[in-house]
């Protein structure tokens, strides 16, 4: 409860309102194309944005904001077809050399095969904790919601509405959580042939290229902004704004139809759980896993 108190104390500092994040999805206003050299494009009078990926390189955007503690939703629609190789990456990231992340990372596979949902904490640079699932529908057939909802309590991965995986804030076990750095939303389209696809065995087609990921609705509303030039977040500083109608994810956590939900994934999709492999760790499981 201590670690809990104090992240809040630090996210809710003096700025006496919450601001929200426009929810409108206008990936102009909210994101900046990176890298690519015109493989990304902000389409549909900027509701759209697709990432394209060729022999000669990839693309990738990254928001406009930084945030520390957010429900962030965004709608994909992945590579489609033979997709074996590339990797569409999807997450939240600090900077530094000790960085906090959060990650969605889709793994492509040849036509017909599923696609492998992987995923992955990073703590002050640190990672190992993946957990990975296959879906339970095309994800290139259509859209769907992936989204990430982070307080300092929990994280929580969840698709269409669905929980697929929580990490909790167990600080006072020793486990450090990703409380104090804000970050950005970054997402990239990638060739990852040495390791993506049946540990590398499967190599990308290039005769298949151009590769494309697209992304439509956006929404950060319930979001904390940072300012790096305040040093302060835009979140209330009042104790209880978490009361505050609209903020409730602030303190929100899994209740029993979707603690059932989580259940039902991770016992019919879940494909690889860091914390049951025991051959990868011989000296123990992480902390984490023996709570």
């Amino acid at each position: 409860m201590a670690s809990f108190k104090s992240a809040l104390s630090l996210m809710l500092l003096a700025v006496p309102l919450l601001v929200m994040v426009a929810s409108a999805g206008n990936f102009n206003q909210d994101f900046q194309i990176t890298w690519g050299d015109g493989r990304a494009k902000i389409l549909n009078n900027s509701q759209l944005l697709t990432l394209t990926l060729d022999k000669a390189s990839g693309s990738g955007f990254e928001s406009k904001n930084e945030y520390l503690f957010g429900k962030i939703d965004m709608q994909l629609k992945l590579v489609a077809g033979n997709s074996a190789g590339t990797v569409t990456a999807y997450y939240l990231r600090s900077e530094g050399s000790l960085w906090d992340e959060i990650d969605f990372e889709f793994l492509g596979n040849l036509s017909g095969d599923p696609y492998i949902l992987h995923t992955n904490v990073f703590t002050q640079g640190k990672g190992n904790r993946e957990q990975q699932f296959y879906l339970w529908f095309d994800p290139t057939a259509d859209f769907h919601t992936y989204s990430i909802l982070w307080n300092p309590q929990r994280i929580v991965f969840s698709v269409d509405g669905t929980p697929i995986r929580e990490f909790k804030n167990m600080e006072s076990i020793g486990v450090p959580f990703p409380k104090n750095q804000p970050m950005r939303l970054t997402s990239s389209l990638w060739n990852a042939d040495d390791w993506a696809t049946r540990g590398g065995l499967v190599k990308t087609d290039w005769s298949k290229a151009p590769f494309t990921a697209s992304y439509r609705n956006f929404n950060a509303d319930k979001a904390c902004i940072w300012s790096r030039t305040k040093n302060t977040s835009s979140c209330s500083s009042s104790s209880s704004s978490s009361k505050i109608p609209g903020n409730e994810w602030l303190t929100e956590d899994l209740d029993t139809t979707k603690q059932g939900r989580l259940r039902w994934v991770q016992k019919n999709y879940m494909i690889y759980n860091y914390c049951s492999d025991i051959k990868r760790f011989p000296q123990g499981l992480p902390t984490e896993c023996k709570s």
